[in-house]
């Protein structure tokens, strides 16, 4: 089986899953008062060169909707993509955690956000006084769910949208080093110095086992951030193994390495393909949404190749390319969809 279905199922990468082996080496302190605790801290801190708190988590959905409660109360409005993940594939999760916050959809092409419709949602808003949400936050997935990567311009486009309103911007990074690595800049200037407020810091698509983390930049968004975690059952007793995976995943750019791997298949795959693929976005990081006719995709399918019919869309499909997919499986399937 040649798998191209979702970096999910990808294996854990042996740095990390090492670093759990020797984690695993006699008693720790529980709770987060662990000797990697600090350390992750004060790496996550030098990576984004400036304060943030960390708040390991096992899951994306976790750091998402605990974002959510930070920045949003019951009251109030959250504005995101139709396709984003707190609005598709989080179960309700954000309003949960927020007591009922409202998620307002605003259009736009290639998966993103479009800064117009934005500006004109916000600027419509508040005529019905207290009979419509208090608009409270922003929130932005990079890369996309359409496997697009919002430019350090368009982020503080919105940035200055997001102030002149008086809303948080939240980013849902749930393959930010996939991201990060189309960007070809720091971490610093891809979050906090382009606007972002807090950050849903994923590892888990990309090498880890289940390493997910909230960062939060901003201070006014860190009221009582350990007690909401607490009280969505997400303080881990044995955080150390979920320390641990994320100190191996920044140890010397392990992570922008495998980021840059799995990238680089997919530009593979772009560059080599027959031209009369149609894609549907642009490929500017990991994931292809491309549309095939239906004869061919069950050839591809009776192949072993796996992949992910796209739901609602006939002769769609999506590639995603990890940091353990293989050139020569890559290889095969341009092959396989040139030949047929």
């Amino acid at each position: 089986m040649k798998n191209f279905r979702s970096d999910n199922e990808a294996p854990v990468h042996p740095d990390i899953l090492q670093a759990m082996v020797d984690a695993n080496q006699g008693f720790s302190e529980s709770y987060g008062y662990d000797v990697y605790s600090e350390q992750l801290t004060e790496q996550f801190q030098q990576l984004f060169g400036c304060w943030c708190e960390v708040l390991p988590l096992t899951t994306g959905t976790a750091a998402n909707s605990i974002a959510t409660a930070l920045t949003t109360p019951p009251y109030g409005a959250i504005y995101c993509h139709p396709n984003s993940h707190i609005n598709v594939d989080e179960c309700g999760a954000p309003e949960f955690f927020s007591g009922g916050a409202k998620l307002i959809t605003v259009t736009g092409d290639n998966g993103k956000i479009d800064i117009d419709r934005l500006n004109d949602r916000l600027e419509n808003s508040g005529h019905h006084g207290e009979h419509e949400s208090l608009p409270a936050a922003i929130s932005l997935t990079q890369c996309t769910e359409s496997g697009t990567v919002y430019s350090l311009a368009e982020l503080k486009a919105i940035k200055k949208l997001a102030d002149k309103y008086g809303l948080a911007v939240h980013m849902d990074g749930a393959r930010f080093a996939n991201a990060l690595v189309t960007l070809g800049v720091n971490a610093a200037e891809a979050t906090w110095q382009s606007g972002i407020d807090l950050l849903s810091f994923g590892a888990t698509k990309n090498g880890a086992m289940m390493a997910e983390a909230l960062v939060i930049f901003n201070p006014v968004y860190n009221k009582q951030i350990k007690r909401l975690r607490k009280r969505a059952g997400h303080l881990i007793s044995k955080m150390r193994y979920v320390n641990c995976q994320l100190l191996a995943y920044l140890k010397n750019d392990l992570w922008l390495q495998l980021a840059h791997h799995a990238n680089q298949q997919a530009q593979l795959f772009v560059k080599s393909v027959n031209q009369e693929v149609t894609l549907l976005y642009p490929v500017e990081a990991n994931e292809v949404f491309c549309r095939l006719p239906l004869k061919q995709i069950n050839s591809l399918e009776q192949q072993d190749f796996l992949f992910h019919r796209w739901p609602g869309q006939e002769g769609v499909i999506r590639l995603v390319f990890s940091f353990a997919t293989k050139t020569e499986d890559t290889e095969q399937l341009i092959r396989a969809i040139n030949n047929i």
